[in-house]
């Protein structure tokens, strides 16, 4: 797909930021690992794996809803985990315990935030290329900011939020503002990110150059734009357009 980008002239790059830059699948089956070490001590090897893949593939589309405004962040993550316990608990997660959970969630998911090995190196190289790069999120600014710093990313300095011009991706205003604030004209600006609709097309449609990062190499068959398998082609598209 390298060829049909070389008309361009890469001026930045744009990347999402939970499962592209941070870690956050990872980080979300530790996290409900320790918190529930007690309540789901019962669960098999099996059964854990289960129960972290309900959470975190979001099968019921909460966050969605919270991207919608239908519901509020701490109340998409309930929900969430109130799902995945239904199928191993048979008390539900309802009321002080669903307070409690949300509790211990917050306080330890932070200290699970870790880049994905090839994060440091590609962003170490735009350096080197004195190619500017930032970030855009489907979630709020100072959330991600957070997560950013938690994972020793505080060099990812332009962040969009989508509190920042109250849309969330595939709107095509989130994308052009983390164009603006990298001082880049969009047609010349990549954007990286984990979901082939919501990151690559919905990039493509705002007149950026979206790319798919595909690390589990599922190649879906629908999907026509442009895909990588790791952070570090990155670098050889940049380099080959150069």
């Amino acid at each position: 797909m390298v060829s049909e980008l070389t008309a361009h002239s890469i001026q930045g790059v744009l990347f999402d930021i939970d499962d592209t830059l941070v870690d956050l699948e990872t980080a979300m089956g530790r996290t409900l690992h320790h918190i529930g070490a007690e309540t789901l001590a019962h669960l098999t090897e099996a059964d854990w794996a289960e129960y972290k893949s309900l959470y975190t593939r979001d099968p019921h589309g909460y966050y969605d809803q919270f991207l919608a405004g239908e519901l509020s962040f701490t109340e998409q993550r309930i929900h969430r985990a109130r799902h995945a316990q239904a199928e191993f608990l048979s008390e539900p997660l309802e009321g002080a315990s669903a307070a409690r959970w949300n509790k211990a969630y917050e306080a330890t998911l932070p200290l699970h935030f870790e880049p994905y090995e090839d994060v440091v190196p590609v962003l170490d190289e735009l350096d080197r290329l004195g190619i500017p790069y930032g970030a855009v999120s489907n979630n709020v600014h100072d959330y991600q900011r957070a997560k950013l710093d938690k994972a020793g990313l505080h060099r990812v300095a332009a962040l969009v939020g989508i509190d920042a011009v109250g849309v969330a991706k595939p709107n095509a205003a989130i994308y052009l503002e983390g164009a603006r604030l990298l001082g880049t004209d969009p047609a010349n600006t990549l954007y990286v990110g984990d979901n082939p609709v919501v990151d690559a097309e919905g990039a493509d449609a705002a007149g950026l150059i979206g790319i798919w990062l595909d690390r589990r190499s599922r190649q879906d068959e629908g999907f026509s734009g442009h895909r990588i398998t790791s952070l570090t082609d990155v670098l050889r598209i940049v380099q080959e357009i150069r």
